[in-house]
């Protein structure tokens, strides 16, 4: 991890600030989000520090896998396959994305519609 993550996120990572954890493993970690924009809510975040996908490197494909395969199965372990859920990364201050620290969202649990924002 870059010691230039001092995000929320990086604290969260490093355990300097608490989170309610659904899932983790040596690469990603995923939280309920604090501000939930729907009954089900969760960031998945990748333990590498990376600003958006605008910072992303080919090297960090494999890791960005993870962090999709992480959200798969935390929105299994939520209870959302039969309804589905929806998957967002902000990549950018004018699209929403508030914490420099790439990370999705899993969002389920209600209807949402089409287009977003």
């Amino acid at each position: 991890m870059s010691e230039q993550n001092d995000t929320v996120f990086g604290k969260i990572i490093r355990g300097e600030i608490p989170s309610d954890k659904v899932y983790e493993d040596d690469d990603v970690l995923a939280f309920q989000d604090l501000n939930p924009a729907a009954p089900v809510h969760i960031l998945v975040i990748p333990k590498k520090y990376i600003v958006n996908a605008f910072d992303a490197e080919e090297d960090d494909a494999e890791l960005l896998g993870k962090v999709v395969l992480a959200a798969k199965k935390v929105a299994i372990d939520q209870g959302l396959e039969e309804d589905g859920f929806r998957l967002v990364i902000n990549n950018g201050e004018g699209v929403g994305q508030s914490v420099f620290h790439l990370h999705a969202h899993v969002l389920g649990g209600r209807s949402f519609s089409w287009p977003p924002g």
